[in-house]
C-alpha cells in the first residue's frame, strides 16, 4: 500500500482506492468543513485517470495483525477519507446528485462568477434583443454562443481565433478541479497512512535526508513535504530552521544570492517557471487562412480551369486563366496568415509581461526586487496583504497572516497561517496580515506550476466591438451573398441563351453546338466571378481588424507605461465620462517626506532634531517607529548608506526614525511582537502589542491623524510626562492637523498604551484578540509631504476638456485632498469646495441609495473614504449612466475596480490581488498615463470608424458595376484576379494601413466616444456616399463609353475592350488608394496631418502603388490585363486624384443630429445613443 500511495504522490495520475466496509455511523461534523456532515458506510475514495476507467487496490489488512485494533485503525482513517471525498466534491463546486449531472460544470461556473443557475435567464436574454449585443464584462455563455449561431462566416477557425473558446474553457476548467482534487486526495491519503503507521508502531516515522547537490534534503523530499502538508515530516527536520540549515539559508540574511549560488539551487531544485505550450507557428496560420470557404471554391474553379485550358490550348498558354486566379488566392493566403501571424506574436508577448510578477525577498540581509521567475529554492520572501504566493514554502513568522486558497483548493475560505499550519501554496494570495516565507518548492513542482502548465493561454475572450462588427460583417455579407446569387443566376441565364458574346462577336454557347468542355469552361469561370464577388463582398476582416487595432494599440499603450490585462478594456476606456482617482501616488508623486513633526505638544523647529525632546518620549517614539512597521532598515557593515524599504508612508516616517537616531535592527530586538493589527483602510491604522519586559507591555497605534487623536484620553510633554486630553489642548491639536492638511501635508498620527502581560490572551487565542484602542497617550503627528506630479494638472485638463471628469477618491483628510485637489485643477477655486462637491466618505456613505446617486454626480472630491465608499460611488455612477473608470492600489479596492466598467491598478504601489481584480495596470502608477489610456482607447474606436467607411466604399463600388454590367452586357469589367487583388488592398492591407493610426489631439477633442453609439455615423454616411456615387459614376460611364471615351473605337473590339476594362481596373485601385487617405480623416479637412509619422501607412500606400503597376505593365497574362500607355496611366491615377478635393466638398455638407440609423430597421450598427444609453454623447453628428 505505501508503495502504492507512494506512486500515486510521485506521478498524480495512478488510481488509488481504498475501500473500508464497516456498518452505518451517525453523522459527524467533518473538520475541515464548516457545517457539512458526513455519514454512511464502506467509505470508498477513488483517485481516476479519467471517469471511464475505474479500477482500484484493496487496503487497510496490512495495518496490523490484531484485527480489532486494525479495524479501529480502519475506521479512523475512513471517516477522514470520507470527509476528504465530500471535501473533492465540494472542492468541484457539486453535490453527491450533481456528480453524474451534464450541467455540473456550468453549475460551477456560474457560482465562481457570482451568479446563479446556468449563467444567464429567459429575462437576461431577453434585455437585449440583438445577438450582436453583449457586456463590456463578465458576458454570460449564453449570449457568447447566441451570437455565434447568428454570424455568417466563411472561416471559422480565423474569425474566432481572437474569440473565448467555450469548449476549451470548460476543459480547462475540469483540468483545474482534477489537479486540485488529485493533490488534495494524495495529501489525504499520506497523512492518514502515516497517522496509522504512527500509531501502529508507537514511534514516529523516521525521514530521510538524501543529499542532493551539496543541500541536506532532496528536491523530491522538499516537494512531498510541502505538498503533503506533512507537519509531523517538518518537525523531523528540526522544523523550519532545520530546514533552512538543510537548505543553507540564514532566516534572518536569506541566501547571499550570487549568480554561482543562484545556478546550483536552479540545477537542484528547478526554476520557477512551468512547460507553456508552444505558440503556433507560421504553418498552422497559412492552414487556417485556406479554411476560407470561398476561397477553397475559388482554389477548386482555378484547378478545372487549369485542367481545361491546358486540355485546350496546350501547357504554354492554357495554364495562364486557372494560373492567375491560383496567384491571387496563394497570395491573399499568405498575405493573410502574415498579418495574422505577427498579431499572434504581439499577443504572446504581452501575455509573457502579465505573468511577469516582481516582489521582494531577502538576500544578503537586504531585501531586494526580483522576477516571480528568479526566486529559487531557499528565498526568504516576505508576505504582506494582496501579494500573491510565488511558491510553494512554509511560515518563519507571520503576524494575522491569512491566505485565499480558493484558487487551488476551489474553495471561498480564508485559511489562518501560523506554526500549526504553516504551509503555503503558490498562486493563492494574502488576504489579512503579513509575514516571511520560506521556499521549498518552485515551478512545476508545486500545484500551481502544474495547473498553469496543465491550461493554456488564452487572449480574453471577444470584445463588444468585436462581435457588433461581426453583425455589421454579416449583415454586408448577406447582401454580398445576394448580389452574388442574383450575378450568377443572370450570368447563367445569359449563357445558356445564348446572349453572351466573345469579344470578336460571336455567341459563346450555342445549344447543339458547344461542346461540353467548352461549356463547362464557361460554367467555370461564370461561377469564378461569381464567387470572387462572394470574397469582395463578405468583409471577413472586417471582426479581425478590431483585434488588430487592439494588438498594436496593447503594444504601443506598453511604451506608455500602460499593460492591458483584459482587451475589452482598450475600446471601453473610449467610452469613459468619468474617472475616480486615487490621491497618492496616481495624482501625487509617491516621493514622500516628513516635514513637519508636532511631538510632546510642540512643533519641532526641525523635524529631523530631537533636541528639543527628552530622552524618555525619543525612545518610546523611535520604538513605535521600528516596531510598528511593515517596513525594513538595510544597515550595512561597512558604514554603506542605509536601505529603507516598505510603502512609500512606510519610508518616510522610518527615514525620519533614522534621522532621529534611531537604530532600527537594535530598536526591533529590544522588544517582542506579541500581536499584530495590520493597518486597515476601513478603520485607517494599524497597531501593534510589544513586550517590552518582566510584566511590561506597550501598544503602538498608528494611522489617520484625527481618527487616531480621538482615541487619545492623554498625551506627552516635551519632557515625558503624561498630561490629561483636554477639550482646548485636543482643539490645538486638530488646528495643528489641519493647518498641515491646508498646504497638502499627509497628517499621521503616532499613539501607545500600557497593558499588563497578564491581560494578554493565550497563544492559541492571540488571533483573534482585538487590539485595544482607546485610553491611548498621543506621541506625536507628523506631516508627510508627497508633492504633486509633474504634468498632472495637464493631464486633468485635457480630461476635462474631452468630456470626461476627474473625481478625487482618497483616504486622506479632507483639507489635504482639498488642497491637492486644488493644485491639480480638479477644483478651480475655493468656491467650489463646498459639499457635495467635497465631501467625506462617512457623509456619503450615510445616504440613501437614491441620494447617493444624486449626490454622486456632483461629488469632484471624496476625502477620508473607505473602499467600501469607493464602491458605493461607483455604483451610484453607472446607475446615472455614466461609463466610469477607477484607480486602485490596495486588495480592498478589488470589489470597485471589479464593479467599474473600466479598473486601472496601479503596477508598482498595486497588489497582486488589486491587479488581478483590474483591467489595465498603470506600469509607472501615473495619471498622465490614464489619460493616454484614454485617448487609445478613443483612437481604436476611430481606426475602426475610418476602416469601416474605407471597407464599405469598395463593397459598395465593386458590387454595383458588376450587377450592373452582368446585367446589362452579360459581362463584369472586374475579372476574379482583379477582385482578389481589390479585396487584398481592402481587407488585409487597408486594415493594417487604417487600423494602426496613432492617436491625436483632435480625439481629445471630443465628447466621449458613445458606447452605444451607432458604428456607421452620419459622417462616414456622408463620406461613403459621397465617394461611392463617384467611383460607381465613373467606372459605369468607363464600362459603358469608355472606348469612345478613351478613342479606342480605331482598335479591334477584343483590344478595345481589354485596355478599357485594364483602365477601369487601375482608375478603380487608385480611386481605393487616394480614398484611404480620406479614411484617416473623416471629420477633418486636411487628411495629411500626421501621415509622415505612420510609416506602416506609408509603406503600405508605396507598396501597393508598386504592385498595381507591376500587374499592370507585367502581369498581363495572369490578370488579363493589357499595358497602357503613360498617358492613359496619367488619367486613371489624376481620376483617383479627384477623390480628394471631392472629399473636402463633401465634408461641407451638414449632416443631421439624429443618426441615420434611428430611421431604419434594427440593424447591427443601430444603437441606443445619448446620456440616458450609457452616460455619453453621441458625436455622430
Amino acid at each position: 500500500m505505501k508503495k502504492i500511495v507512494e506512486e500515486v504522490a510521485r506521478k498524480l495520475h495512478i488510481r488509488f482506492s481504498l475501500r473500508l466496509p464497516r456498518g452505518p455511523r451517525r453523522p459527524r461534523k467533518s473538520p475541515w468543513i464548516p457545517g457539512c456532515e458526513v455519514s454512511g458506510g464502506g467509505d470508498q475514495l477513488q483517485l481516476l485517470r479519467d471517469e471511464d476507467d475505474v479500477e482500484g487496490i484493496e487496503g487497510g489488512s496490512s495495518f496490523t495483525r490484531d484485527p480489532s485494533r486494525s479495524e479501529r485503525i480502519r475506521g479512523r482513517v475512513g471517516r477522514r477519507v470520507g470527509d476528504f471525498r465530500d471535501r473533492y466534491r465540494l472542492s468541484c463546486g457539486v453535490s453527491k446528485m450533481d456528480l453524474s449531472s451534464p450541467n455540473r460544470y456550468q453549475k460551477h461556473r456560474d457560482e465562481e462568477l457570482g451568479g446563479g443557475g446556468t449563467g444567464v435567464d429567459d429575462g437576461e436574454i431577453g434585455a437585449s434583443d440583438d445577438a450582436f449585443d453583449i457586456p463590456a464584462k463578465n458576458a454570460p455563455i449564453e449570449r457568447l454562443r447566441r451570437w455565434r449561431q447568428a454570424a455568417l462566416v466563411l472561416n471559422a477557425s480565423r474569425r474566432f481565433r481572437y474569440t473565448l473558446d467555450l469548449k476549451k474553457e470548460e476543459e480547462k476548467e475540469q483540468i483545474r478541479r482534477k489537479i486540485r482534487a488529485h493533490a488534495q486526495v494524495i495529501r489525504a491519503a499520506f497523512l492518514f497512512k502515516e497517522a496509522g503507521e504512527r500509531e501502529l508502531l508507537g514511534t514516529p516515522v523516521a525521514v530521510s535526508a538524501l543529499p542532493s547537490s551539496g543541500y541536506g534534503i532532496g528536491a523530491e523530499q522538499l516537494t512531498a513535504l510541502t505538498r503533503d502538508h506533512d507537519l509531523s515530516a517538518l518537525q523531523e527536520y528540526g522544523g523550519v530552521k532545520g530546514l533552512s540549515n538543510l537548505l543553507k539559508t540564514n532566516l534572518d540574511k536569506g541566501i547571499t544570492g550570487d549568480d554561482t549560488e543562484l545556478l546550483r539551487r536552479r540545477n537542484a531544485y528547478g526554476a520557477n517557471t512551468y512547460p507553456r505550450k508552444k505558440g503556433r507557428s507560421f504553418l498552422v496560420f497559412l492552414w487556417e487562412a485556406c479554411q476560407d470557404l470561398t476561397l477553397v471554391i475559388l482554389i477548386i474553379a482555378a484547378v478545372i480551369s487549369l485542367v481545361l485550358g491546358i486540355k485546350t490550348e496546350g501547357v504554354k498558354e492554357g495554364w495562364y486563366d486557372g494560373g492567375s486566379i491560383a496567384f491571387a488566392v496563394i497570395l491573399v493566403i499568405v498575405v493573410t496568415a502574415i498579418s495574422d501571424y505577427k498579431q499572434s506574436l504581439q499577443f504572446q508577448n504581452l501575455n509573457e509581461e502579465k505573468r511577469n510578477i516582481h516582489l521582494e525577498v531577502v538576500r544578503g540581509g537586504r531585501r531586494v526586487e526580483i522576477s516571480i521567475f528568479d526566486i529559487v529554492v531557499g528565498d526568504i520572501v516576505p508576505l504582506k496583504i494582496g501579494d500573491q504566493v510565488p511558491a510553494d514554502g512554509i511560515l518563519i513568522s507571520g503576524h494575522s497572516l491569512a491566505v485565499d486558497e480558493s484558487s487551488m483548493t476551489g474553495e471561498s475560505k480564508i485559511v489562518h497561517k501560523d506554526q500549526k499550519t504553516p504551509f503555503l501554496m503558490s498562486g493563492c494570495k494574502v488576504a489579512d496580515g503579513y509575514g516571511t516565507m520560506l521556499v521549498t518548492a518552485v515551478g512545476i513542482n508545486t500545484e500551481w506550476g502544474l495547473l498553469m502548465a496543465s491550461i493554456s493561454e488564452d487572449n480574453g475572450g471577444e470584445t463588444p466591438l468585436q462581435v457588433r462588427l461581426n453583425g455589421v460583417a454579416t449583415l454586408i455579407g448577406s447582401v454580398g451573398l445576394s448580389v452574388a446569387a442574383f450575378v450568377l443566376v443572370v450570368l447563367v441565364v445569359r449563357y445558356f441563351t445564348g446572349h453572351t458574346k466573345n469579344p470578336d462577336g460571336t455567341v459563346q454557347f450555342i445549344k447543339g453546338q458547344t461542346s461540353v468542355k467548352n461549356a463547362i469552361d464557361g460554367a467555370v469561370k461564370i461561377l469564378t466571378v461569381a464567387v470572387t464577388i462572394v470574397v469582395v463582398a463578405v468583409p471577413e476582416g472586417l471582426p479581425l481588424a478590431v483585434t488588430l487595432t487592439l494588438a498594436y494599440s496593447m503594444r504601443k499603450m506598453m511604451a506608455d507605461k500602460a499593460l492591458v490585462r483584459r482587451l475589452s478594456a482598450c475600446e471601453t476606456m473610449g467610452s469613459a465620462t468619468t474617472i475616480c482617482s486615487d490621491k497618492t501616488g496616481t495624482l501625487t508623486l509617491n516621493q514622500m517626506t516628513v516635514v513637519e513633526a508636532y511631538v510632546g505638544g510642540i512643533k519641532l523647529a526641525s523635524p529631523d532634531s530631537n533636541t528639543q525632546l527628552a530622552s524618555s518620549i525619543c525612545s518610546l517614539l523611535i520604538e513605535a517607529i521600528a516596531q510598528n512597521t511593515t517596513g525594513n532598515v538595510y544597515e550595512p557593515e561597512d558604514d554603506g548608506p542605509v536601505e529603507v524599504t516598505g510603502s512609500p508612508t512606510e519610508k518616510a516616517i522610518l527615514s525620519w526614525g533614522i534621522k532621529l537616531g534611531m537604530k532600527f535592527n537594535n530598536a526591533r530586538s529590544k522588544g517582542s511582537i506579541l500581536h499584530v493589527y495590520p493597518f486597515n483602510s476601513e478603520k485607517k491604522r494599524g497597531g501593534v502589542a510589544i513586550h517590552v519586559e518582566g510584566s511590561e507591555v506597550h501598544i503602538h497605534w498608528k494611522g489617520a491623524a484625527e481618527i487616531v487623536l480621538a482615541s487619545c484620553t492623554r498625551w506627552l510633554d516635551s519632557n515625558g510626562q503624561t498630561q490629561d486630553m483636554t477639550p482646548r489642548q485636543m482643539d490645538v491639536f486638530r488646528k495643528s492637523i489641519e493647518e498641515m492638511a491646508a498646504v497638502s501635508l499627509r497628517c499621521v498620527a503616532l499613539a501607545f498604551r500600557f497593558y499588563e502581560m497578564e491581560s494578554i490572551p493565550g497563544a492559541d487565542e492571540r488571533d483573534s484578540w482585538a487590539l485595544p484602542e482607546n485610553d491611548l497617550i498621543l506621541l506625536g503627528i507628523v506631516g508627510i509631504k508627497d508633492p504633486c506630479r509633474p504634468g498632472v494638472k495637464d493631464a486633468v485638463e485635457l480630461c476635462t476638456n474631452a468630456g470626461v471628469k476627474v473625481r478625487m477618491v482618497t483616504g486622506d483628510n479632507l483639507q489635504t485632498a482639498k488642497a491637492i485637489a486644488l493644485e491639480c485643477g480638479i477644483l478651480r477655486s475655493e468656491e467650489e469646495a463646498v459639499e457635495p462637491t467635497i465631501i467625506e466618505g462617512k457623509v456619503f456613505r450615510a445616504y440613501s441609495e437614491k441620494a447617493r446617486e444624486d449626490i454622486a454626480e456632483k461629488i469632484s472630491v471624496m476625502g477620508r473614504s473607505s473602499p467600501n465608499d469607493k464602491l458605493l460611488l461607483v455604483q451610484a455612477l453607472k446607475r446615472r449612466g455614466h461609463v466610469v473608470a477607477v484607480t486602485g492600489d490596495g486588495t480592498n479596492d478589488a470589489p470597485a475596480l471589479h464593479e467599474a466598467d473600466i479598473g486601472l491598478a496601479m503596477g508598482i504601489q498595486g497588489t497582486e490581488v488589486a491587479k488581478e481584480s483590474s483591467d489595465i495596470i498603470i506600469l509607472d502608477d501615473n495619471f498622465s498615463s490614464v489619460v493616454k489610456v484614454v485617448r487609445w482607447g478613443r483612437s481604436v474606436y476611430a481606426n475602426i470608424q475610418k476602416f469601416i467607411q474605407f471597407q464599405l466604399t469598395v463593397n459598395v463600388a465593386a458590387l454595383v458595376i458588376n450587377v450592373v454590367a452582368a446585367v446589362s452586357s452579360g459581362e463584369v469589367p472586374l475579372n476574379a484576379g482583379e477582385l482578389l487583388w481589390v479585396n487584398l488592398i481592402m481587407d488585409t492591407l487597408g486594415a493594417l494601413a487604417l487600423a494602426t493610426e496613432p492617436p491625436t489631439d483632435h480625439l481629445m477633442k471630443r465628447p466621449p466616444v458613445g458606447r452605444r453609439e451607432p458604428l456607421i455615423t452620419n459622417i462616414m454616411w456622408r463620406n461613403l456616399i459621397v465617394q461611392a456615387f463617384y467611383q460607381v459614376t465613373i467606372l459605369l460611364v468607363l464600362n459603358f463609353g469608355g472606348r469612345s471615351l478613351l478613342r479606342l473605337n480605331h482598335n479591334t473590339r477584343e483590344h478595345a475592350d481589354k485596355v478599357k476594362n485594364t483602365f477601369i481596373f487601375n482608375t478603380f485601385v487608385f480611386c481605393q488608394i487616394f480614398n484611404e487617405f480620406n479614411a484617416r480623416k473623416p471629420d477633418e479637412m486636411n487628411v495629411f496631418k500626421g501621415v509622415t509619422k505612420n510609416h506602416l501607412f506609408m509603406a503600405i500606400i508605396g507598396i501597393t502603388v508598386v504592385l498595381q503597376i507591376v500587374i499592370i505593365e507585367f502581369l498581363g497574362k495572369f490578370t488579363k490585363t493589357v499595358r497602357l500607355d503613360w498617358k492613359l496611366l496619367l488619367i486613371s491615377i489624376a481620376i483617383g486624384l479627384l477623390s480628394w478635393p471631392l472629399a473636402v466638398a463633401g465634408k461641407l455638407i451638414p449632416v443631421p443630429r439624429i443618426p441615420i440609423s434611428e430611421f431604419l430597421p434594427k440593424l447591427p450598427w443601430k444603437r441606443t445613443t445619448g446620456r440616458q444609453a450609457d452616460g455619453s454623447q453621441s458625436n455622430s453628428a
